[in-house]
């Protein structure tokens, strides 16, 4: 992976655990330069900061952004921060999400749109805010978060699934931006996980 990364500039959302930190971490351990972004939680040490300070400690480069990509404005604000900080953006892991399962028949509003706004919408905005960037330099690379949810369906996660399956679809439609030579090395990932 290194020559691959080495030099460039990542954005990971959820990056303050899980899979989202072992993306940041790995990144910055093959030379990229890293936002590490997730939101804050009250009253407790932000995980995002803790991340970042691990990659520093380890020699790499990395900024924590604790803004929610679950908004358009506060997406804009992580992707300028790693234009304002290390002068140009390569690439972006849309990696956060949230989970609240219930059986579809007691579903509320909040917890679909809940879901929908962090993992759809926060991918659609990130992605979003990071496309002049990528168009503007020929080159950029996304990373989806999908899941088998999504794909096939899971009982009590209605509005993961849905949310899930939207990211692929989000997806294949902005893949053929390359094709368009909007952004000739615009390059799309997207990882199923159960």
């Amino acid at each position: 992976m290194s020559r691959y990364v080495e030099g460039k500039v990542v954005v990971v959302t959820g990056a303050g655990a899980g899979i989202g930190k072992d993306f940041a971490k790995a990144f910055a351990a093959h030379g990229a330069k890293v936002i590490v972004n997730d939101v804050a939680v009250p009253g407790k040490a932000h995980a995002a900061e803790l991340v970042a300070t691990e990659i520093r400690e380890a020699g790499g480069e990395a900024l924590a952004v604790t803004e929610s990509v679950a908004e358009w404005e506060s997406a804009q604000r992580i992707v300028q921060a790693a234009l304002d900080h290390f002068g140009r953006i390569d690439g972006v892991v849309n990696n956060a999400g949230i989970v609240r399962d219930r059986f579809f028949f007691n579903l509320s509003v909040e917890e679909w749109r809940a879901v929908l706004d962090v993992h759809l919408n926060g991918s659609f905005f990130v992605a979003r805010a990071a496309a002049p960037a990528f168009k503007a330099q020929a080159r950029g690379s996304y990373v989806h978060m999908t899941s088998t949810s999504g794909l096939i369906g899971n009982l009590g996660q209605a509005n993961y699934a849905a949310a899930k399956m939207g990211i692929v679809g989000l997806s294949k439609s902005i893949a053929p931006t390359s094709w368009l030579n909007l952004a000739p090395r615009t390059q799309l990932i997207s990882f199923a996980l159960s």
